[in-house]
């Protein structure tokens, strides 16, 4: 009897986030089993679309379709099983068959999925891949026996292999698109149960689609490594210039700047795809630990193929985008030096400028002084002469006054009130200003 304890409200993303560790069950019911795999690369608006489309396949065989916010989706129709899967850049559509043909590649999953329906598929395809788990009395094989025989199954190519899932199957491949536009992979059951099969399957191709993922990276790191020489040769040339003492250090800062938008306008533009392939290189190497090879003898096991193959691509990616950070901090290291100098020879320049402005000023108030001195000169001049008018005005009447006495005994007063008066105006004037 279950028991139901009073806790409190359950988080509304509670059962979501629980049963999402259960969404992506395997989808494989028997052995043996083909499989088909397309990964599409869409829009937002194809995403839309294909939505629509695979709705239109349920209803064609009468199955319900997916619920609207879904991003995975399993379904079994009359003679096949599909299994759909949507991620942020691509999605993909594995196709099941359950027959024991004793040619693995013969009839393709595919085969059983309607033309119609499959032509009208929205999306770039980037990644097609059939795959076959057959018994080893199914094809004859034999360990001891030649691995090379199995490469009339990949068109004679060189068969890359191994053991896996503690030796319950040996998977085979070359890595190759073969004339039907589908790589391939067969796998041999030892011991396989349909469980391990279904994971075995989608690690394949989970491998298939990451590793070309990680790869969309790679054009684009070659194209833009002229970019990052001619960057680094700029970068060289105004660095250079600006230890000549007669540079001109505002053309500089005008080319820096430019450089450095260019540069920043690589990184941003590309700095999503690069660290795609990083991520999705780690996904890569995850899926290949958890096929847990066991090698064969006198071939490549899948690890070590796309060690050799895959590093160093996603090893140039890397560099071409560490390079460029590189770059970036450099110019923006010789901007900051040359702007400093630059403010440097400014604040010299301005430091001049009021050396001028002051000594001009003091050469005014020199002016002013001497200026005051005749004006001082020529007011007692005027006041005196009123003065003696005066006494001139007096001695007409009568009055026994000595104009010239008079008139030069006033000037030492009209001195003393006249410096009186200019000393108290500069005090005014001083207390105004501060």
């Amino acid at each position: 009897m279950t028991i139901l304890f009073p806790l409190p409200n359950n988080h509304p993303q509670r059962f979501v986030l629980h049963n999402e560790v259960h969404a992506r069950a395997s989808s494989v019911q028997s052995l043996p089993v083909k499989a088909s795999h397309l990964a599409l690369l869409l829009t937002s608006d194809e995403k839309m679309q294909e939505r629509k489309h695979l709705s239109t396949l349920c209803q064609r065989f009468g199955v319900a379709p997916p619920e609207k916010d879904v991003d995975h989706f399993t379904a079994t129709f009359n003679s096949f099983q599909i299994r759909w899967e949507q991620h942020g850049e691509f999605s993909t559509y594995s196709f099941y068959v359950y027959d024991s043909s004793p040619e693995p590649f013969a009839d393709a999953a595919l085969k059983k999925v309607p033309v119609d329906w499959m032509s009208q598929l929205t999306g770039q395809v980037i990644v097609a891949a059939h795959a076959s788990i057959v018994s080893a009395a199914d094809i004859d094989y034999k360990e001891a026996v030649d691995i090379a025989a199995l490469s009339s199954y990949f068109a004679n190519n060189p068969v890359i292999g191994s053991k896996v899932t503690g030796g319950a199957a040996s998977i085979f491949t070359d890595f190759r698109i073969h004339v039907d536009g589908f790589s391939r992979f067969l796998i041999v059951n030892h011991d396989l149960r349909t469980e391990q099969a279904g994971r075995l399957l989608q690690r394949l191709f989970e491998i298939e689609v990451y590793r070309v993922m990680a790869l969309l990276a790679f054009p684009i790191a070659r194209k833009l490594y002229p970019e990052l020489k001619k960057a680094d040769r700029q970068l060289y040339t105004i660095t250079n210039a600006m230890t000549q003492p007669d540079n001109n250090d505002a053309k500089l800062l005008d080319e820096l700047t430019v450089l450095a938008a260019e540069v920043e306008n690589h990184i941003s533009t590309h700095h999503f795809r690069f660290a795609a392939a990083s991520a999705y290189n780690q996904l890569v190497g995850q899926r290949v630990n958890d096929l847990r090879e066991v090698r064969i003898q006198g071939i490549q096991t899948i690890g070590e193929f796309l060690k050799r193959r895959l590093e160093p691509a996603i090893n140039t990616c890397e560099s071409i985008s560490h390079r460029f950070t590189l770059v970036s901090e450099r110019v923006s290291n010789a901007s900051q030096l040359l702007r400093t100098k630059v403010d440097i020879i400014i604040e010299r320049q301005n430091q001049a400028l009021l050396t001028s402005m002051a000594l001009r000023a003091k050469m005014q108030l020199r002016m002013q002084q001497m200026v005051e001195g005749i004006s001082m000169v020529a007011i007692t001049y005027y006041a005196a002469s009123l003065i003696g008018k005066i006494a001139e005005a007096l001695h007409a009447l009568g009055l026994k006054v000595n104009v010239e006495l008079v008139e030069g005994i006033s000037i030492p007063f009209i001195l003393v009130i006249i410096g009186i008066s200019t000393r108290r105006i500069h005090k005014i004037i001083a207390n105004t200003t501060e």
